[in-house]
């Protein structure tokens, strides 16, 4: 689509105990067009309980510096047969039955869910799956189990109505119904505390105010689902130098209501946070003036 028919969301949010690797990001419009667990222009960032940010695994000194000659020399070895074991292995794994023209190989665990996810099947148990096995992915989730995540970035939509939405499990269409499968985490309820440090609609412009910048919701009951319905009105900003910023301001009303787990659900009761907006057919102008 050309840019001037999309519209660019711009959103900072913290989830303070939901983990990044639990929370994924979908947008859908009514034009029927799906993003589904976008990836990109978005950064996560995992948190510890106390809200700060999880440090990256320190990087060991390298023993060819440090070591002795023999244990470098057997370090050099098992490194070489490692390599060699690496290149016999077979290069096109197995996608357990969920194998499309589009994906034959699943050589990592999370190629297996991306496969189970476009055939629209509930990625159950992760146990008798080698790639899974392999790389731990059941110790993953439960180290990550009480962390937070930081969302931001940017998502572009068509300039239609639409939602997107942050909530736990991998999306998938389901006889073209959008669910979430929620049992590979094995939790009985999923913490949506959040707080919106940002959400603009296109280019920000002076004195400009975000409605939902700053707000927190505490999630006391657990497993709660936050509807934001927002309505996005264009507004055409001119300067006193004569440039012109095409941009929108929003208002907003929210919805909450407690939801019932049961393993894969969908969009009208799934735990998250969910913003549905719609574009008026009103523009505002706001033209700068000196006083």
């Amino acid at each position: 689509l050309a840019l001037h028919f999309l519209l660019r969301i711009n959103l900072d949010v913290t989830f303070h105990r939901l983990a990044c690797a639990y929370l994924s990001i979908d947008a859908m419009d009514i034009s029927g067009e799906h993003q589904l667990d976008v990836d990109h222009d978005i950064v996560k960032l995992r948190l510890s309980k106390e809200g700060k940010p999880v440090a990256e695994p320190e990087k060991h000194a390298d023993l060819g510096e440090h070591g002795d000659k023999s244990e470098q020399k057997f370090l050099k070895a098992v490194t070489k047969e490692k390599e060699k074991e690496e290149e016999e292995e077979v290069k096109c794994k197995s996608c357990y039955g969920a194998e499309t023209e589009q994906l034959k190989c699943c050589n990592t665990c999370e190629d297996v869910r991306e496969a189970y996810r476009r055939k629209g099947w509930a990625f159950v148990n992760p146990d008798g799956i080698e790639q899974c096995e392999k790389e731990g992915w059941n110790d993953k989730m439960k180290a990550q189990k009480d962390e937070g995540c930081r969302v931001s970035g940017h998502l572009q939509v068509a300039k239609v109505a639409g939602n997107f939405h942050f909530a736990p499990g991998k999306s998938f269409q389901q006889s073209h119904v959008h669910v979430h499968d929620l049992q590979p985490f094995g939790l009985s309820s999923f913490n949506i505390s959040h707080t919106f440090h940002r959400l603009s609609f296109g280019t920000e412009y002076p004195g400009i105010k975000n409605p939902l910048d700053g707000r927190k919701e505490s999630d006391n009951a657990g497993s709660m689902m936050y509807q934001y319905f927002v309505k996005v009105v264009p507004t055409v900003y001119k300067k006193l130098s004569g440039s012109v910023i095409r941009t929108n301001q929003y208002s907003v009303t929210k919805h909450e209501k407690g939801i019932k787990l049961m393993g894969a659900l969908g969009e009208q009761g799934l735990p998250g946070v969910f913003v549905l907006y719609d574009l008026s057919p009103m523009m505002v102008q706001i033209t700068e003036t000196r006083k």
